[in-house]
């Protein structure tokens, strides 16, 4: 929807939200509110494709309600909230293609971790920062994952042999790492493994031997220090293995041709080995052979057969081509890594569209919903055969068609593989009978797709969906139908409707004008400081400009009785407590104690002035409550509490210089208001880092207003400026903006 800007702590008002999808826009940034936890009826959060950033809040582990958590392709960083693993009813858990680091969490002693997440299928961490060891508690028996995928990180340590435990693995990915050494002897126990990735790490010991993993289709050892071995006769029984990548494995003799007879494969590559002697293919090498890459080896012929072939051979490096002066085909090296594939017409023919619109294969010109698939484990490597885009395209159509969605033909093309061995097909979805689409179908077509919803051929694995703004939306959206005719009845009828509307409305402002003139009176002989005490202590009755008054009852029954749990701080003016309003705004309620000595000073001062200012660096008077004997002030709640206990480590925030320099303007500008632009002008006096409060973006809001004094007739000359309060915390202060 190409929305932009962040998300406030005001999602939290939204109690009885169930899903939250913002997937697909660009341009939502910041950090995620630790406010989200409070959604305690949530059972989907989908954030995919956004721009997110900040650590990812430990209230998080407190949506128990939550099946599906998608945060994959953003820029969270900081290490994964160990409170996740209280998500016990969680399905999916993506958080890859993020800036994560630090070690995966495990529960210990009262501490939750991922290994509680025993119903979880689907851990998908791959492209972040994460490090240290994988921990052997992270896998069990009773863990139902299909997927694990901890691709493209900076893990350390050795491969766990507790993952053999999970008999439910179907996919595997633990490649671009630094793992070291040996594989567990017991994986070929996994025997429900399709994919498996173990490339670019540390790798040692002896090759292991997955004999028995029948149904293994993708195998990816390349780049460890593998033992020197001969090329593993276990190879030729997986009769499923459709992708062979062994890679500089230390693998060496000659390459027996009953490998090239596996029915479905495709792909052969044994770049950078040892292999020697003659390579005999044979002549019953399987009819999906797509290439066969044995560059920088030592083969020192080929034997040719009479049977013709169209796979790629490529022998370079190898003294078959260098030192025999080889010219044939094979002793030229090339390797396609994409297809020109593209979704037919539909026998027709296409139609010249305009700049912005795109023929779709009903050659139709319009404005396709267009984005780009991205498939983390295929179980083949053919790019170039259609069948699979075929078969993947009439799975999208059936799930639209389920759906009922007004979409007219789907497309699909330009199949690559990226630098992280993912597949990437670029779709296009075509609207039906018009040239756009509304925006309840495209929130209905990114919701199939962000939600996994639609569930692709087996053979694709697990994917994700990236898509591009949508700009063109029809006039539907609008709720504009356009007309071609007006007939005479529907003037009429307007008019007459148009007049009986303004007769009504008379009526009714006439109603509301004399009830808000009833209020007004009733509110002034009901003036919360009609029994203000006049003296030196309390001054004359405060100027109020919009501040609301709240009743005793109202108060206490927001702060939850001032119980001790809902206490938040305390000072020489008395105690603040955390309450909530009827519409669940947060509130901090600073409530004086009793006989204090500046108490009805502050008090009146802080209304005074707070009321007057508003501004985003200025903490937001709300009320105050004045009867009973209690003076309270009620402010809105700032939830990372102050610059003190921020710059402490108290709270856990990490201020960097960046921050720093952000929470130094913050507060200028809020005093520059104060000083300059406020009516009249307020000088405070009492800058400290506990009176500097920071929200849920780190903004600066200046707070405290106790010992404040206006500058009147706008004359500042005469208004002192002598600094109050705590000396010591004057002074850590001014060390910190220096």
């Amino acid at each position: 929807m190409g929305l932009e800007g962040q998300l406030t702590g005001d999602i939290s008002t939204l109690s009885e939200l169930q899903t939250l999808d913002l997937s697909y826009n660009k341009g939502l940034t910041g950090s995620l509110p630790s406010s989200i936890g409070d959604l305690k009826k949530l059972t989907n959060l989908i954030l995919v494709g956004c721009s997110f950033s900040g650590h990812i809040p430990e209230s998080i582990g407190s949506l128990q309600q939550l099946v599906f958590l998608s945060l994959n392709s953003n820029r969270f960083s900081g290490t994964i909230p160990p409170t996740i693993g209280n998500l016990t009813n969680l399905y999916w858990l993506d958080l890859a293609d993020n800036q994560l680091e630090g070690p995966i969490p495990f529960s210990k002693g009262t501490t939750p971790g991922l290994d509680m997440l025993v119903h979880a299928k689907h851990f998908h961490f791959g492209k972040n920062k994460l490090s240290g060891p994988i921990p052997p508690q992270l896998f069990s028996s009773n863990m139902a994952l299909i997927h694990v995928l901890f691709d493209s990180n900076q893990l350390t340590g050795s491969i766990p042999s507790t993952l053999v435990l999970v008999q439910t693995l179907e996919v595997l990915r633990f490649d671009r790492n630094s793992l070291s050494g040996s594989v567990p002897s017991n994986f070929n126990n996994l025997t429900s493994l399709h994919e498996l990735f173990l490339s670019n790490n540390k790798l040692s010991g002896p090759m292991p031997n997955l004999t028995g993993l029948n149904y293994l289709n993708s195998l990816d050892l390349s780049n460890n220090s593998f033992d020197t071995s001969d090329v593993p006769s276990w190879l030729s029984t997986i009769e499923s293995l459709t992708t062979l990548m062994m890679e500089d494995c230390r693998i060496q003799g000659e390459v027996p041709g009953s490998l090239f007879s596996l029915p479905n494969l495709q792909t052969v590559v044994l770049r950078r080995n040892l292999l020697n002697g003659t390579l005999d293919i044979g002549t019953g090498f399987s009819d999906q052979l797509q290439l066969i890459d044995f560059q920088n080896n030592f083969i020192s012929a080929f034997t040719q057969r009479p049977v013709l072939y169209n796979f790629e051979l490529i022998l370079v490096g190898n003294p078959v081509c260098e030192e025999t002066g080889q010219t044939e085909k094979y002793c030229t090296a090339f390797e396609a890594n994409s297809s020109s594939y593209m979704t037919p017409p539909n026998n027709c023919i296409p139609a010249p569209c305009s700049a912005d619109q795109v023929s779709s294969p009903n050659c139709q010109c319009a404005f396709p919903y267009t984005g780009t698939l991205f498939f983390r484990a295929p179980s083949f490597s053919n790019l170039g055969n259609k069948t699979y885009y075929v078969t993947l395209r009439q799975s999208l159509i059936d799930s639209i068609q389920l759906h009922q969605l007004a979409v007219d033909s789907v497309s699909l093309g330009n199949p690559r593989k990226n630098q992280f061995d993912y597949l990437e097909l670029t779709l296009e979805l075509f609207p039906s009978g018009q040239d756009s689409f509304n925006r309840t179908v495209v929130f209905e077509i990114g919701f199939i797709l962000s939600n996994q919803t639609f569930k692709p051929p087996a053979l694709f694995g697990p994917f994700y969906f990236i898509a591009d703004t949508y700009k063109h939306f029809s006039g539907e959206s609008l709720g504009s139908q356009k007309s071609t005719s007006i007939g005479i009845g529907i003037v009429i009828g307007a008019v007459v409707g148009g007049v009986v509307l303004l007769l009504l409305f008379l009526l009714f402002t006439g109603i509301y004008a004399h009830c808000r003139k009833k209020r007004a009176e009733s509110a002034t002989e009901q003036n919360p400081f009609a029994n203000w005490e006049l003296s030196k202590s309390s001054g004359s009755i405060p100027q109020l400009k919009g501040a609301r008054f709240f009743s005793f009852i109202e108060v206490k029954k927001y702060a939850n009785n001032f119980l001790e749990a809902n206490e938040i701080g305390t000072g020489g003016y008395g105690k603040v407590y955390r309450g909530t309003l009827p519409d669940g705004q947060l509130i901090a309620i600073k409530r004086a104690e009793r006989g204090s000595t500046q108490g009805g000073l502050e008090f009146k001062t802080e209304i005074e002035l707070l009321s007057r200012v508003h501004h985003k660096n200025v903490v937001n008077l709300i009320g105050f409550c004045f009867e009973r004997g209690e003076q309270m002030l009620i402010y809105e709640y700032i939830t990372n509490g102050n610059l003190r206990d921020c710059l402490s480590g108290k709270t856990g925030i990490n201020l960097d210089w960046m921050r720093r320099l952000k929470v130094i303007l913050g507060a200028a500008r809020g005093l520059a208001y104060l000083h300059e632009l406020a009516s009249p002008s307020i000088i405070h006096r009492d800058i400290k880092s506990t009176n500097i409060l920071l929200d849920e973006h780190l903004n600066a809001k200046v707070a405290d207003f106790g010992l404040s004094k206006l500058a009147s007739d706008g004359n500042k000359a005469h208004v002192s400026t002598q600094v109050k309060g705590t000396m010591v915390s004057n002074f850590i202060f001014f060390i910190i903006l220096h």
